[in-house]
């Protein structure tokens, strides 16, 4: 017995690009993990090749998982896994804020088109920024909520993806370096709330060869762990 595939079409608007010509590979993961099971337990998304923009991709359930693909070109696969992602520790909001300062991407930005981390115009942007906390091998940021990333009910789990995914870079990265974002695991616990002010905050949990790990989470101002994710970077050869 065969199970039927169910497909839908998708398209990636410019705004969410990451890398110049490319969707930021967070808001994808969001968004498969919300096609998946809204992201209310721990989904893993893997990015086997970059997702275009403006294009017409097909986004495809199967049983228990969910793919995305361009043609015959497979571009993204999204399973459930068994787990309970923990966050990386919290950092109040206005000490997440004033590490922003010390943020690298402000020195040399290697995408500074980038919907989440990028230096685009404020309500464009996301423009999470993580510096260093003094006295901690965590990365952090305070988020503004912008009401332009806000939908219907809420923000979406795609944009909690964006928000998740590039601070797990940078908490490896200095000025100038970079890598691409290979697999993200994304756990939603709550809504987030346009407007309203949170501490995004990533640790760097492990490095193999060219593989970088990293785990990150977003809090509510008195430390509810709203959303989790750890994440795999790939560095270029």
């Amino acid at each position: 017995m065969t199970t039927a595939a169910l497909q839908t079409v998708l398209t990636v608007p410019e705004r969410f690009r990451g890398p110049v010509g490319v969707a930021n590979g967070g808001w994808i993961a969001g968004t498969m993990a919300e096609a998946l099971n809204g992201g209310r337990s721990a989904v893993e998304v893997t990015l086997h090749a970059p997702t275009p923009l403006e294009t017409e991709l097909r986004l495809e359930h199967v049983a228990n998982s969910v793919s995305l693909s361009h043609g015959d070109k497979l571009l993204v696969e999204a399973i459930p896994v068994a787990k309970d992602l923990e966050g990386p520790g919290f950092v109040p909001f206005n000490d997440a804020a004033r590490a922003e300062a010390g943020f690298a991407g402000l020195t040399a930005h290697p995408f500074a088109e980038c919907f989440a981390c990028g230096l685009r115009e404020p309500g464009d942007g996301l423009r999470i920024f993580p510096g260093p906390v003094e006295g901690s091998e965590l990365v952090a940021a305070g988020w503004r909520v912008p009401f332009t990333v806000s939908g219907e009910d809420g923000v979406p789990a795609s944009i909690v993806g964006a928000v998740l995914d590039c601070i797990t870079g940078w908490a490896h990265f200095g000025p100038g370096e970079s890598a691409l974002l290979g697999r993200l695991v994304v756990q939603i616990n709550g809504p987030v709330t346009p407007g309203g002010r949170y501490s995004v905050v990533a640790r760097p949990t492990g490095r193999d060869g060219r593989k970088m790990y990293g785990t990150s989470g977003i809090y509510e101002m008195d430390g509810t762990l709203v959303a989790a994710a750890s994440a795999t970077w790939i560095a270029p050869r």
